[in-house]
């Protein structure tokens, strides 16, 4: 059994992330933790680096607020305690950042179907899996 586990969800895919969140529960010791993550892509740097329009930085912040409160409704809809953290960056850096930093010894993450474009540039949960510095269950 795990003692803290990471389980980061993308936004548009909740259902995926209802499942994670109970493989999740299903392997966590007594008396651990789960902490339900969702990374914020920083828009604002991407479109200062291509010189677009002005992007404004209130959109990421309302994003961070928006997704908050879907991974709290989400651990609220299941009955399982986890601590919700939002992040901002890249998202395969940012969750192996934080699985260091918060001492995991597992991430459960979601994987869909590679599409053409993930063969150019990789999935997310591929980069997770090449990178992370603890194990990594990727529910497909």
């Amino acid at each position: 059994m795990y003692t803290k586990i990471i389980v980061p969800v993308a936004i548009d895919q909740l259902p995926h992330g209802e499942r994670t969140l109970r493989i999740a529960q299903s392997l966590l010791g007594e008396g651990g933790e789960i902490v339900l993550l969702n990374v914020v892509e920083d828009l604002h740097a991407y479109a200062q680096g291509y010189m677009l329009v002005d992007f404004p930085v209130s959109l990421i912040e309302e994003s961070r607020e928006q997704a908050r409160k879907l991974l709290l409704e989400l651990a609220e809809k299941t009955g399982i305690a986890a601590r919700v953290e939002i992040r901002t960056g890249g998202a395969a850096p940012t969750i192996n950042e934080i699985a260091t930093d918060e001492k995991a010894d597992l991430v459960i993450i979601a994987s869909h179907r590679p599409g053409l474009k993930d063969y150019f540039i990789g999935s997310t949960a591929s980069r997770v899996v090449s990178h992370c510095p603890v194990a990594v269950l990727v529910d497909r």
